[in-house]
């Protein structure tokens, strides 16, 4: 029988006894979230010849938005690296299910299977740009549009994980509360449907989106748009959390708790006591990238090694948001060639 292993990112190899249980019983092969990770591709590469297959999610990324998003190029060049058949899975009504934002179950239908497997005869003359959007489009999905109804009490239950452009006011903190969504700066409020819709709660304010994704995209090109030096002096936002440094595949140390975080438009400041406080200038970071429903890794570079050694979790409580810290990032890196023009982190 054919032997399967999985890439998992390296947050997976840090939580100490319960990583030592998944590493025997899968033994999954770690990768750099949102880096170059020379090593992974080769242990990949490595296994293959021994005649294993891989699993991997190429989008790396459970969706905020309710659709697939961005997908790495260099997936093609991976392909054509192993030459191994591509098992296309697609996951239909996951998000419905449970958004990445929720922590809650919601009843409703969920369709998993091989929409299509596709042959190494099939994609071996093709240019690395056709196979990555051959892959891009077999693997897309919007469920907002898939007409379903999902059941729970508690729909909006931290959108704001999601949410911090209102588009009545801009930048803003947002509430959650049952199946309401509201700004904390001008009160704007909406509620969230079963059928993944949103309504006004006062029909005299009425809520620009209709779905989570018309959110999502709004508050993308938002960012995008957003000149940044308006935030050299004063914060955009600050948050309270728990500072880890992470010592890849193997545990995370605790730096400092209740740091005081400010996200300006050039840099990451994290205060730890009265009179320390570290910077971090986006110039200086390789990476960041957002690891399950609200956490934040920042991968630093240390130009002492000329390679990034250092990496740090930031992690608070259930209402953080974590997404706007590498969606500013990246909005600041102005990574913007052809495939990526509209890459914001995730």
């Amino acid at each position: 029988p054919c032997v399967t292993y999985y890439l998992a990112t390296e947050d997976i190899f840090s939580k100490g006894f319960l990583s030592s249980i998944i590493k025997f019983l899968v033994a999954p092969i770690p990768i750099k979230k949102q880096t170059s990770d020379f090593k992974a591709v080769m242990n990949c590469k490595r296994v293959v010849n021994e005649g294993a297959s891989l699993v991997l999610a190429p989008e790396g990324n459970r969706t905020y938005s309710g659709k697939t998003e961005y997908i790495k190029p260099s997936i093609a060049g991976l392909v054509k690296l192993f030459g191994l058949p591509i098992a296309v899975v697609k996951i239909e009504g996951g998000y419905g299910v449970q958004p990445r934002w929720s922590d809650r179950v919601r009843k409703g239908d969920i369709k998993v299977g091989v929409s299509r497997v596709i042959e190494p005869e099939e994609y071996s003359d093709m240019s690395k740009e056709d196979l990555a959007k051959l892959i891009s489009d077999e693997l897309y999905v919007n469920d907002c549009l898939s007409g379903g109804r999902y059941k729970s009490n508690r729909r909006a239950e931290y959108l704001e994980r999601m949410a911090y452009v209102c588009p009545n006011c801009g930048l803003a903190k947002f509430k959650s509360k049952g199946n309401e969504v509201t700004c904390c700066n001008c009160g704007l409020s909406a509620t969230y449907t079963e059928n993944l819709r949103f309504e006004s709660v006062d029909k005299s304010r009425p809520f620009a989106f209709e779905t989570v994704n018309d959110w999502y995209e709004y508050q993308s090109d938002y960012v995008r748009r957003l000149d940044l030096t308006r935030y050299i002096e004063k914060p955009a936002f600050t948050d309270k959390v728990d500072l880890y440094e992470v010592i890849l595949y193997k545990k995370k140390k605790l730096v400092a708790k209740g740091v005081k975080l400010s996200l300006f438009g050039d840099r990451i400041e994290c205060e730890l006591k009265e009179g320390e406080t570290w910077v971090w200038n986006f110039s200086d970071i390789d990476g960041a990238a957002v690891l399950g429903r609200n956490k934040a890794n920042v991968y630093i570079n240390d130009k002492k090694y000329l390679v990034f050694h250092k990496v740090y979790q930031l992690k608070s409580t259930k209402d953080f948001n974590a997404l706007k810290y590498v969606n500013f990032y990246y909005a600041f890196k102005g990574e913007k060639g052809e495939n990526n023009a509209k890459f914001l982190g995730l």
